[in-house]
């Protein structure tokens, strides 16, 4: 029995039964992906990364991007997706459902784990839900797994959590895996070094985030120009990072760019096996980044394996302890595990013994001491080996012991 891929998306007979963009994860499935969890978090653990497990529901003020510098406290949306809201009916406060888990790491490293020593290396594994889906994950619940690595500044901070999100994906099955690498704070840096005033500016955001050239024929022609070249510096790295460099950038801008090609040549170096690929207009997706960022992406994937980057947590710490200008300076990334499990093969069938009614119960208990899996029967069939076909078990148990179903007569 082969296993189909998961129905990521509900069929037209469904609808009925679940809202739009929520699924039931069917057998085998649903074990496969708490498989992959597990392989997941043990890559994470193998890199010294302690395992967190925040609430899915907080209060609305916890999860609102003040968890990162520069969001404005209470803003729900500052920081990730627009989320579920609810009423508490205990403490009459409004709580929220998570949409994204790094908001709640942020949380914690700056209040029960702020005493620890840094850097900090947490990872966690969880299921978000979001108001909304994409194009790209049409559902609203699913699950992630990443780390995040907090209190480090520097180029080897980054180093380690994109190799870990490399190694994670490898460890997981996936091959064809390439790298998508941007500068959050570039576009920003470009627009200031050229005096755009903030209509200007945003019209050179949605051009290079969107890819239309068309769009940049409002601005004047040095900026329309420059535009235009950091338009044609995506692709891959070598020579997109090439035409970068030689554009005639503002000083800011400037050093960004040469940030980005540092950082590309150490993971060419130090992470082999990975399609390296830029994109310096790139800022979608990255809504708290403050830095480097990235994506990941496998071939015959549809979308991002996963996303990440560097920011900054909020200022302070729960005793109003400061960590620092902007907060503590942290890098990590979420992997998708709905988006993953469409690049693995399917789950082979389980090797399941049937074992009839009236077997002494040490009998099974050895079975599954020597690694099989049991379905024990509760009534004497007709026929054992058909109950064990029905039952879609691979072996019956017989005086000669577990036996395949398709011999067994």
């Amino acid at each position: 029995m082969t296993a189909e891929r998961p129905p990521f998306a509900p069929g037209p007979g469904a609808r009925g039964l679940l809202p739009e963009g929520f699924r039931d994860l069917m057998p085998p499935w649903a074990e496969h992906e708490a498989r992959l969890t597990d392989r997941l978090t043990a890559t994470f653990a193998a890199h010294g990364y302690e395992r967190v497990s925040p609430p899915l529901v907080e209060f609305e003020d916890s999860l609102a991007g003040a968890g990162f510098a520069g969001a404005p406290a209470g803003r729900l949306s500052a920081g990730a997706a627009p989320m579920f809201r609810l009423l508490d009916p205990a403490s009459n406060r409004m709580m929220a459902v998570r949409s994204d888990m790094t908001l709640q790491i942020a949380r914690l490293a700056a209040t029960r784990l702020a005493d620890r020593p840094r850097p900090l290396r947490l990872s966690y594994a969880g299921h978000v839900m979001r108001v909304r889906g994409s194009q790209l994950r049409p559902q609203r619940q699913f699950r992630q797994a990443g780390v995040e690595l907090i209190g480090a500044e520097g180029r080897e901070a980054e180093l380690e959590v994109i190799a870990l999100a490399v190694e994670a994906a490898e460890t997981a099955g996936l091959d064809g895996l390439s790298l998508d690498l941007t500068m959050v704070g570039f576009v920003p840096a470009l627009a200031r070094g050229l005096g755009l005033d903030a209509a200007a500016a945003e019209t050179l955001t949605a051009a290079l985030d969107t890819k239309d050239v068309g769009a940049l024929d409002g601005l004047d022609e040095t900026a329309r120009g420059l535009g235009r070249g950091v338009l044609e510096a995506a692709g891959l790295a070598e020579p997109a990072l090439a035409r970068l460099l030689a554009l005639d950038l503002p000083d800011e801008a400037a050093r960004l760019a040469r940030d980005l090609a540092d950082l590309a040549g150490r993971i060419a170096a130090d992470v082999p096996g990975v399609a390296l690929t830029v994109d310096p207009g790139e800022t979608r997706g990255f809504h708290y980044k403050r830095g480097a960022a990235f994506s990941l992406f496998a071939h015959g994937v549809r979308g991002a394996l996963c996303r990440g980057g560097r920011y900054r947590t909020g200022g302070a710490d729960a005793a109003g302890t400061d960590r620092g200008p902007g907060g503590e300076p942290a890098v990590g990334f979420s992997l998708y595990l709905d988006t993953m499990l469409q690049g693995l093969a399917p789950p082979a069938p389980a090797e399941t013994v049937y074992v009839p009614a009236g077997t002494p119960r040490a009998e099974a208990a050895a079975l599954r001491g020597a690694g099989w899996r049991t379905v024990n029967g509760l009534a004497k069939p007709g026929d054992p080996v058909e109950e064990a076909r029905r039952l879609q078990c691979s072996h019956v148990l017989t005086d000669r012991g577990p036996v395949p179903v398709s011999t067994a007569g």
